[in-house]
């Protein structure tokens, strides 16, 4: 390794262990305000004229930096899943040998340096123009900058999403939608032994319309297969109590807009069992479902061709995780995702990075920017 490359890796590092430093779990406002103030900084520094978006989830920033043609947008968020208090328990940040350790690092702040760096190396040379947006609630399923990705689409070329790449490194073209959403019943109290039939039970009602989700997303009538998850379930209190309230909240994911469709209207329109009883079906987060296209795969292809000069095989595939990208995509934008590091334990105490990885795909993006139209 000479100096400077050892220099670049120092400088990577350190701001990398800042990122990781700041524990930055969804609404979190205050550690919101700390990730953007020190990425604001960053990139201005490159040259970028930013700004920033407040929600309630916190603050997100877009950044642009002029060049040749229309920019590509560039994707990514500074939220992880990870609560405060986690540099000091399971997942402390560490470096040994090629692996970094630490809550965030994988997913995705590593990802959010190879933008970074990739745009500081072309500060005085030709290069693309480039957005680039870091939303403050990914994790959560994006319910409060949807309308800032759709803003901040409009007139790019195309997209690049940070996110992790599949664990041999190659990109991600396409992910399955998810829908995340919950079953309020309403039903009426009584009590379960003097007066049962005045009561409606509103953990049966529930029982009742979770078989009929099961029948909807099991259609064999549909495009595509559905995965369903009931994650949670609650209702009533007391055994001797028919139960008035009753709720479920389930996980949904498709492959294709159709099937999509399809089952999320057949479960807003879920009727009641039993009379008096009251279905409500509500979404609390949803990302619509990305199919690749020709289009895509032709920016793969264009990506490909920059990896080859380089030395790198890149190679890409459809995810069943859904992210950012699944919006973007969906839109018809040329869109690939995964454009992080390689590592792997996103979510999990396990999480790491590779420092070569990393350097790589700062490489790839540096030539792909450089390739002016």
């Amino acid at each position: 390794m000479t100096p400077k490359q050892s220099g670049a890796r120092g400088e990577l590092l350190d701001r990398l262990g800042r990122l990781v430093r700041i524990e930055s779990p969804s609404r979190d406002a205050d550690a919101s305000e700390r990730m953007a103030s020190q990425l604001s900084e960053w990139w201005q520094g490159a040259g970028a004229t930013v700004s920033l978006e407040t929600t309630d989830a916190g603050i997100s920033l877009v950044a642009d930096l002029e060049g040749e043609g229309d920019p590509l947008l560039l994707v990514g968020h500074s939220d992880t899943v990870w609560p405060r208090g986690t540099l000091e328990g399971d997942v402390r940040w560490s470096v040994d040998g090629d692996i970094v350790r630490g809550p965030g690092v994988y997913d995705m702040k590593s990802g959010l340096l190879v933008m970074l760096a990739a745009a500081e190396r072309l500060r005085d040379r030709p290069r693309r123009s480039v957005r680039v947006v870091v939303v403050c609630d990914e994790e959560i399923g994006s319910p409060t900058t949807q309308a800032l990705l759709r803003r901040c689409a409009e007139g790019v070329s195309g997209v690049i999403g940070f996110e992790s790449p599949h664990p041999d490194g190659a990109l991600k073209v396409g992910r399955r939608g998810s829908t995340r959403l919950r079953i309020e019943v309403q039903g009426r109290a009584s009590h379960a032994a003097l007066d049962p039939g005045s009561g409606i039970a509103a953990v049966d009602e529930l029982v009742d319309q979770l078989l009929r989700v099961r029948q909807i997303v099991a259609d064999p009538a549909l495009p595509s297969e559905v995965l369903c998850n009931v994650g949670t379930i609650a209702g009533g209190g007391r055994a001797n109590v028919v139960p008035a309230q009753a709720h479920a909240e389930i996980g949904l994911r498709f492959v294709d807009a159709v099937t999509e469709r399809r089952v999320l209207a057949a479960l807003a329109a879920l009727a009641p069992v039993r009379s008096g009883a009251v279905v409500e079906t509500r979404i609390l987060s949803s990302r619509p479902a990305w199919r690749a296209s020709d289009e895509d795969r032709a920016f793969v292809a264009q990506i490909a061709a920059a990896g080859r000069a380089l030395g790198q095989e890149v190679d890409a595939r459809p995810a069943s995780g859904a992210g950012d990208t699944n919006l973007l995509g969906s839109l018809g934008l040329p869109t690939v995702d995964g454009f992080g590091p390689r590592g792997g334990g996103a979510h999990a105490v396990t999480e790491h990075a590779s420092l070569a990885s990393l350097a790589e795909r700062i490489d790839l993006l540096e030539a792909l920017l450089a390739d002016v139209p």
